[in-house]
C-alpha cells in the first residue's frame, strides 16, 4: 500500500496550499496541521486553517487560510521504518 508516491506542493500568495502525495492526515485544527507524504510527515503552521480538500484514494490535500510555516520531518511509522532498516 505505500508506494514511492510523488509529493508536490503549490503555494500560492500564502492563502492556498496544493499538495499532492498525501497518505494522511494525522491532525488538524485552525492553527496547525500534521500530513503525511512520501517524503515524511509535513507540519502546516498558520491562521484560520482550513482543510477545502482532502482525498485520501488520490492524494490531494488542499488547504486554505494564512500559511506561515511548513516543516518536514523525517517521522514514518513503525513498518516504513523497518522496511528502510531491513530494506523491505
Amino acid at each position: 500500500m505505500e508506494n514511492a508516491t510523488e509529493h508536490t506542493l503549490n503555494l500560492t500568495n500564502r492563502e492556498t496550499l496544493s499538495l499532492t502525495g498525501i497518505s494522511d492526515v494525522d491532525s488538524f485544527n485552525e492553527e496547525e496541521i500534521l500530513a503525511v507524504c512520501s517524503c515524511g510527515e509535513l507540519t502546516i503552521k498558520g491562521d484560520m486553517l482550513h482543510i477545502e480538500e482532502l482525498n485520501l484514494e488520490s492524494g490531494i490535500l488542499t488547504v486554505s487560510g494564512k500559511i506561515v510555516s511548513l516543516t518536514y520531518s523525517e517521522k514514518f511509522s513503525s513498518t516504513s521504518l523497518l522496511k528502510r532498516l531491513f530494506g523491505g
